[in-house]
């Protein structure tokens, strides 16, 4: 399995994968510098989470280039579920080996994929970036409003008749 390229929140590269006790999630925000990864972990079916739950993160370029070194995963406090967190660091734009390592007491396993790391973004400027077309809908819907507003008001003046034009008028044909 392989994510490509992309700018934004953290994406899966490994789901419902079973290690040892456990059914595991891997996601990822690989950018250059420091690429961030997040193990979600459920028991497997009857089982629960061990104790001595460690997790490894084990990262290498796929040309071979530099050796495999491995990351410990911390846990971390999440609503509802168990979560690990781990950095990497990413040396240049290329695909990525990665490799989950999950060891305890009752068993452990290890799973392989790969990612293509991405140059960081633009820090701050992404949100912005991300959230630019709703800005622009949100314009565009102000502006219809707007619109629909001013030609309800020049229809209210221009098309109704003063009341007391309309009673003169008609008192003169009456008499």
């Amino acid at each position: 399995m392989s994510a490509s390229a992309h700018n934004g929140p953290p994406f899966p590269i490994l789901e419902n994968k079973k290690l040892g006790p456990c059914i595991v999630a891997l996601w990822t925000h690989p950018d250059v510098g420091t690429g961030a990864f997040y193990v979600f972990v459920e028991p497997a079916t009857g089982g629960t989470i061990p104790h001595d739950l460690k997790i490894q993160i084990g990262v290498q370029p796929l040309t071979g280039r530099l050796p495999e070194v491995l990351y410990a995963a911390s846990r971390t406090k999440a609503r509802g579920q168990v979560e690990y967190d781990a950095q990497a660091d990413f040396d240049r734009q290329e695909l990525w080996r990665v490799r989950l390592v999950v060891q305890s007491s009752q068993g452990g396993g290890e799973a392989t994929t790969q990612v293509e790391v991405t140059p960081p973004g633009f820090g701050r400027w992404d949100l912005l970036l991300y959230l630019l077309p709703f800005l622009l809908l949100a314009f565009l819907w102000f502006l219809g409003i707007s619109r629909a507003r001013r030609r309800k008001r020049a229809q209210s003046r221009g098309g109704v008749q003063p009341a007391n034009t309309a009673a003169a008028g008609d008192g003169e044909r009456v008499g």
